[in-house]
């Protein structure tokens, strides 16, 4: 689960860092405190796009991380340890979002690319919301929801590791027929290319390393010429900046003594003075340190020509190069053994085929019997959650090409109101009712989900009783997992076992965000200002503490 969560210069939050536990964990606050804000964060540690936007005004760079508690996990540890990061208990991730630079990614320290943190992301954290629906939307996560509702994934991981290697197979096999129709010519075309390659010693990235070499060798008698001169200038000349710069700073310094408001201004034209004498030193060791070495040019211009042949022959890049050389090793030593190999591959894959055509229709009556199921059973959970009207219903299309899931196309529709008739979600649903579809959804289906889970929305248009009902499910489904919620009613922050307030503050004429995790006195007067508004009187109070007291006896073991 999330334990540790640091914001720094995001939008309002200058520096902020919050501290969760498990179970349900509810975020209440006024419009702009800052509530977006933390979801903002908690997407970009789950491989969220990134903007600049988001970077506080003033500030070059903005940072979140997040510290994990994987302990647990043995599917999170195999898959740090698979990508070459530290695996163990502990994970942080951390992402710096810059003005100027690109920005950067790091899980437990070292650097990572968006890929990865989106693939690890899923894994760590599900968001509900309005803007994020990760996942509910796609025709092939709504078929992973079935399979888990009725067991299925065991029987579908058997197909899709069948598929795989039915894929490789025929991979196979068609390199081995097109290497039969004149195998010795083919032969003989990679042999040559075999050889080029070889002997060109490539490395991986050569091709930018000589470019940016011969670059600076090309411009280096320009460059030290540059150098120097602009070291004479600052520094040797008979006329340097730095000496007219250190009559002015003198005189101000003089004047300061005088006027007391210039010292300021002296005080600036010293550091300037001091700088600019860096610069100009590090100009002249830069002059002295680059060298001209025709020789080396020279060399440098031949493997040029070399890679760009070879890039224009093979591949784009030298690490494609290389790839491409294993491929012609690989279809070298195929075109070596072909014609029994290919026989022997052919019988393999007739009874793959014959194998996997049983196991998907084995898959799909499975599911036709199990969608029935999970449409009515869901349906009778969203009419509890303030869709009183709410139908899910289940589409499943039986496929004439297998996919790697089966043989199965399956959509969920939805429909909010009585006559209309049932669409695909990602026609009808809003931000709540996805939200809410997903809670529902938590109700059935078994656990499997990321373990951290956030529902933004998952209240809008509702209230009194319905409210408390959203309340009491996202309680129950944070019995097994860590869950945030959004909310402005108190019927549903009553059922949290963790509250956290958001406030915005001013400090020197900038907004500040704010985030305290309340005690019970504490929830009590925030329940209250969300029955009552700013104005929270006894009664409000009164209701408050009944509402906590209802949930906390529901709640106890």
């Amino acid at each position: 689960m999330l334990t540790e969560l640091l914001i720094k210069d995001v939008a309002i939050i200058d520096r902020l860092r919050i501290r969760f536990g498990p179970g349900l964990t509810v975020l209440t606050g006024e419009t702009g405190a800052g509530k977006s804000i933390i979801i903002d964060a908690l997407t970009l540690l789950s491989g969220g796009r990134a903007s600049q936007d988001l970077i506080r005004s003033g500030a070059d760079e903005a940072q979140v991380e997040g510290i994990f508690d994987v302990g647990e996990l043995p599917a999170i540890q195999l898959w740090l340890d698979e990508h070459g990061f530290e695996a163990g208990p502990e994970l942080v991730v951390k992402r710096r979002l810059s003005k100027q630079g690109p920005n950067r990614i790091y899980l437990n320290g070292s650097a990572a690319t968006l890929s990865q943190i989106s693939d690890l992301g899923m894994q760590l954290i599900t968001i509900h919301g309005q803007h994020e629906s990760q996942g509910l939307l796609r025709p092939d996560v709504h078929l992973q929801l079935l399979d888990r509702f009725a067991g299925l994934t065991e029987l579908r991981d058997t197909f899709s590791n069948g598929f795989d290697r039915l894929s490789a197979l025929e991979a196979t096999i068609e390199r081995l027929a097109s290497a039969r129709l004149d195998r010795e010519s083919r032969r003989e075309i990679l042999a040559y290319q075999i050889d080029e390659l070889e002997a060109a010693q490539l490395q991986p990235n050569e091709e930018l390393q000589v470019e940016e070499e011969f670059r600076l060798l090309s411009a280096a008698e320009r460059l030290i010429a540059g150098a120097q001169s602009a070291y004479d200038e600052l520094y040797a000349g008979e006329v340097t900046v730095l000496r007219q710069l250190g009559r002015v700073k003198q005189t101000l310094h003089e004047l300061a003594r005088v006027d007391g408001t210039l010292t300021t201004m002296a005080r600036q034209l010293e550091e300037g003075y001091l700088q600019i004498e860096d610069a100009a030193l590090a100009l002249r060791d830069y002059a002295s340190k680059m060298e001209c070495d025709p020789g080396r040019l020279r060399q440098l211009e031949e493997r040029r020509d070399l890679l760009t042949r070879l890039l224009r022959k093979y591949a784009p890049t030298v690490q494609g190069v290389l790839i491409r050389l294993t491929e012609l090793k690989e279809e070298f030593g195929l075109l070596e053994r072909a014609d029994d190999e290919e026989r022997i591959l052919q019988r393999e894959r007739e009874e793959l085929l014959e194998e996997l055509r049983l196991l998907g229709m084995q898959l799909h009556d499975a599911r036709v019997a199990a969608g029935a199921v999970l449409a009515e059973t869901v349906t009778r959970e969203i009419r509890e959650l303030a869709m009183p009207h709410g139908t899910l219903d289940v589409s499943l299309e039986l496929l004439e090409v297998m996919r790697r899931d089966g043989v199965n196309r399956l959509t969920l529709l939805f429909s909010a109101n009585p006559g209309e008739p049932s669409r695909p979600l990602a026609r009808v649903a809003s931000g709540g009712e996805l939200s809410r579809l997903m809670l529902a959804l938590k109700q059935v289906l078994p656990e499997g989900e990321a373990p951290t889970m956030v529902f933004d929305e998952v209240d809008t248009g509702v209230s009194g009783a319905v409210a408390s009902g959203i309340g009491r499910k996202l309680a129950h489904a944070a019995r097994g997992q860590q869950l945030f919620c959004v909310t402005h009613l108190p019927q549903v922050a009553a059922w949290a076992g963790n509250h956290l307030v958001v406030t915005k503050e001013v400090h020197d004429g900038r907004a500040v965000t704010k985030v305290t995790a309340l005690n019970r006195a504490g929830q009590i007067q925030e329940l209250a200002r969300l029955v009552a508004g700013e104005e929270v009187h006894e009664s409000a109070r009164t209701h408050a503490e009944a509402m906590l007291r209802a949930s906390e006896a529901v709640l106890a073991p």
